[in-house]
């Protein structure tokens, strides 16, 4: 076992250590990477030092030091995860111009995954009916959230987690975050996940949801009576686990995500901005109108394509290529799936390839 384990070093107490000053990247290492090591030289943290300060925290938050003595002394720093996450884009994001729809919509509502999605919606319909039924949520939605997030389980991720949320806790600069979520993915452990089972996307999401490692610990559910909510390996707990998280996130039963809509050219929008803040995501909330009833959205002249909305239902309108293009009405549902993962491409996505997985 390395010596660093042994070390007597609060996390308050590494977190204030001296930053040594730091010195050019060697010839040939990828800029992101140097960025990484200059981070970490800011903080005063050698890989070494970092996994003593996450031993502490683990022990902080009451993991098990047999847990701890275990893993934790064997993680390892992963350049590549670093390397993406110095290039997200929230990492440069200014609120620049987003792209077309269309286009988007094109690669992820593809037909492989809409007839896919359609064969597992059949197989699986006296389940999602019952999950329906307990959780209140649209089970096409529960279809399209697993489709876009594993391809319907073929695409989980094979990353190791405790490897890579360790590394972009050490990179720092979203370090809070990440070291939440690895002392997350030990809880998970001590809770008997197997370690080998704790693989997932490079930024540490995992199972049939891709739930962050705190997400799992809060929301995974049996969704087959078997006693035990296995999100890795049990569809049915992965599909039961997606609709644990939108009724967490307000999920209102028997309400559509949003239906297509036709705009009139007279259409005042200067009137219809949202004078609200959204405290998260603002820039995604920023592209919806205010909130009208469905009845208001007619008289405006605002017209269903197809199915409509009850009278008295609330909506705002998101017009995501710009006026007199497509146009939808979204209901609070929406902002459930928006919850998810905060984009509104992501979540018109998914209400899209949800509608056409259930053949509306």
């Amino acid at each position: 076992m390395s010596t660093w384990f042994w070390v007597a070093a609060s996390a308050a107490s590494i977190g204030s250590a001296a930053a040594p000053e730091a010195s050019p990247p060697p010839p040939g290492i990828a800029p992101e990477i140097a960025a990484s090591a200059a981070v970490a030289q800011s903080s005063g943290y050698s890989w070494d030092m970092y996994k003593t300060r996450l031993a502490s925290l683990a022990r902080l938050q009451g993991i098990r030091e047999a847990t701890i003595r275990t893993y934790v002394p064997t993680i390892e720093k992963n350049d590549r995860v670093i390397e993406l996450e110095s290039t997200e884009p929230v990492a440069r994001s200014s609120g620049g111009v987003v792209g077309a729809l269309a286009p988007y919509l094109r690669r992820h509502v593809t037909r492989s995954i809409i007839a896919r999605g359609h064969a597992n919606y059949a197989d699986h319909y006296n389940e999602l009916r019952r999950l329906e039924a307990r959780y209140g949520v649209d089970p096409a939605v529960l279809m399209a959230i697993w489709g876009h997030e594993t391809s319907y389980g073929a695409v989980t991720g094979s990353t190791d987690l405790l490897n890579a949320l360790a590394s972009l806790g050490y990179y720092g600069r979203r370090r809070q975050m990440f070291e939440n979520e690895f002392v997350s993915a030990l809880k998970l452990i001590d809770l008997g996940v197997p370690r080998w089972q704790l693989k997932g996307s490079w930024a540490g999401a995992t199972g049939y949801p891709q739930f962050m490692p705190s997400v799992a610990l809060r929301l995974r559910a049996d969704g087959d009576g078997d006693g035990y909510a296995d999100i890795w390996n049990n569809e049915l707990d992965g599909l039961a686990s997606i609709a644990t998280y939108l009724r967490d996130a307000g999920w209102k039963p028997n309400v559509t995500w949003g239906i297509p809509v036709r705009t009139p050219a007279n259409l005042n929008r200067a009137a219809l901005v949202s004078r609200i803040t959204a405290p998260r995501c603002p820039q995604v909330y920023r592209r919806h109108s205010r909130w009208l009833t469905m009845r208001e959205w007619r008289a405006l002249g605002v017209t269903p394509v197809g199915r409509s909305l009850p009278d008295t239902e609330m909506a705002s309108l998101i017009e995501p290529d710009g006026p007199n293009e497509t146009a939808y009405l979204l209901t609070t549902n929406y902002r459930s799936i928006l919850d998810y993962n905060c984009s509104n491409f992501y979540a018109l996505s998914v209400g899209v390839l949800a509608d056409a997985i259930a053949r509306r």
